[in-house]
C-alpha cells in the first residue's frame, strides 16, 4: 500500500495569509482589578501563604504559554502587572518553584485560529476564544425559532 501524497495549498492572497499567522501568536490578558491577589493574614503562628492559588496558577500559565523558565516568567508577570496599572507584588521564582509540585495548569485546545483571551477574575482563570468571551460579555446569542403553521 503506498503512502498518499500530501495535498499541496498554493498561496495566493499573501496580506490575509501573514495576518493569519499574526493572529496565531496573539494573546490578550484580562486582569480584574477586584481579584484577590494576595492571601489573607493566617492568624496562626509560621509563614502563612503570601499569594492566592489564582495568583500562582495564573503565573504558571504564563509560563507554560510563554515557555518561560520561572525566573523570566516573574519578570513577565511583574511587566504585565505594571502594564495593568496594579500595584501587585508578584511572586518571586521560589515560591513558584516550590507551589507548581501542588497546582497543575490545564490548557485547554484552542478551538479557534483567532487571539487567546486569558481572563483572570475572582473566579477564577479561564481561557477564552472571541466567540466565548463576547458570550461571557454580553450573553449569549438565541437564534429565534420558526413557528410552523400547523396544519
Amino acid at each position: 500500500m503506498s503512502k498518499p501524497v500530501p495535498a499541496r495549498y498554493r498561496t495566493t492572497n499573501w496580506k490575509s495569509y501573514n495576518d493569519a499567522l499574526k493572529q496565531r501568536g496573539s494573546l490578550l490578558i484580562w486582569l480584574d482589578k477586584d481579584m484577590v491577589w494576595l492571601a489573607p493574614r493566617a492568624a496562626r503562628n509560621g509563614h502563612p501563604a503570601v499569594f492566592w492559588d489564582a495568583a500562582i496558577q495564573f503565573c504558571l500559565m504564563v509560563k507554560v504559554l510563554c515557555g518561560l523558565l520561572l525566573r523570566q516568567t516573574t519578570g513577565m508577570v511583574g511587566s504585565t502587572l505594571t502594564m495593568a496599572g496594579l500595584d501587585w507584588p508578584g511572586p518571586d521564582f521560589s515560591t513558584l518553584s516550590r507551589l507548581q509540585k501542588s497546582i497543575t495548569v490545564q490548557i485547554s485546545g484552542r478551538r479557534a485560529a483567532g487571539p487567546l483571551n486569558l481572563l483572570v477574575d475572582s473566579t477564577g482563570i479561564k481561557f477564552l476564544g472571541a466567540g466565548e468571551w463576547l458570550a461571557r460579555k454580553h450573553g449569549t446569542h438565541r437564534r429565534r425559532r420558526r413557528r410552523h403553521p400547523h396544519p
